[in-house]
């Protein structure tokens, strides 16, 4: 029997940068109820907060959630309040590499939006976050940009070649995340086996990115039963199918 659901959240359980919808909050809740539950996601802390846990209940079931924002780079656990075990933030310099790579990657006249909403770069302290059309760009305008993922391989390539001692990946509607090498889903795979003590065979991972360049492959090469989903629609179908499973069991 899996012990540990780990979902991606953009894309997963929500729409890019929304909350999570009623329905979806109260699936969740029925989840936590019966199994361990994380999210990884390539988000800030705040879109955590934001997204997700102020739609749940605020009960004893939270102590069966795990949040790893920023791709896994840091991790939260709940024991009467939300307690920060590590973060992997880069330092002074690696951030100013990767600012200026990412600015000349996505300077080509193809690759730049003719109209942005907020900021297209995104200092996470353990990750920067690329945005396509800025981190505020209404929901249907980012689901046009780039739905095959096209324009972001081509800037991903451009990035491989400026920064490779990073790991770069693609993910959401719109972003692309850079990291350090090895600090990924897969790191915070082995972050939740090692925290939780729960074996990569117990779990199961479920994401919209679970291909090879997508920031949810890593979890599926760090040997996790991944599960891709087109949408949180999608997600809501597969959650309903473990907590059959799970309270039959």
């Amino acid at each position: 029997m899996k012990k540990l659901i780990v979902f991606d959240l953009d894309g997963t359980l929500a729409e890019s940068k929304a909350s999570i919808d009623t329905e979806m909050a109260a699936l969740l809740d029925r989840l936590l109820k019966i199994v361990k539950v994380s999210v990884i996601s390539g988000g800030a802390w705040l879109q955590f907060e934001k997204q997700v846990l102020a739609h749940l209940s605020q009960d004893e079931r939270l102590q069966n959630l795990s949040l790893l924002p920023t791709c896994g780079t840091k991790f939260y656990q709940y024991d009467s309040k939300w307690d920060l075990l590590y973060s992997e933030d880069f330092t002074a310099a690696e951030k100013k590499k990767i600012l200026v790579s990412l600015q000349q990657a996505t300077e080509t006249p193809e690759l730049k939006p003719t109209q942005t909403w907020g900021d297209l770069i995104q200092d996470r302290g353990s990750q920067i976050t690329f945005s396509g059309l800025g981190q505020q760009a209404p929901l249907e305008e980012k689901k046009k940009w780039d739905p095959d993922f096209a324009r972001r391989k081509e800037i991903k390539v451009l990035l491989d070649k400026l920064i490779p001692e990073f790991s770069v990946r693609l993910g959401g509607a719109t972003s692309i995340d850079v990291t350090k090498h090895g600090i990924d889903k897969a790191y915070g795979i082995r972050k939740l086996r090692d925290v939780l003590g729960i074996p990569i065979s117990e779990m199961i991972f479920v994401g919209d990115a679970v291909f090879p360049g997508g920031n949810d492959y890593p979890a599926r090469e760090a040997g996790a039963l991944s599960i891709r989903v087109r949408d949180p629609h999608e997600t809501k179908r597969v959650i309903e199918a473990i907590v059959a499973c799970l309270e039959d069991s």
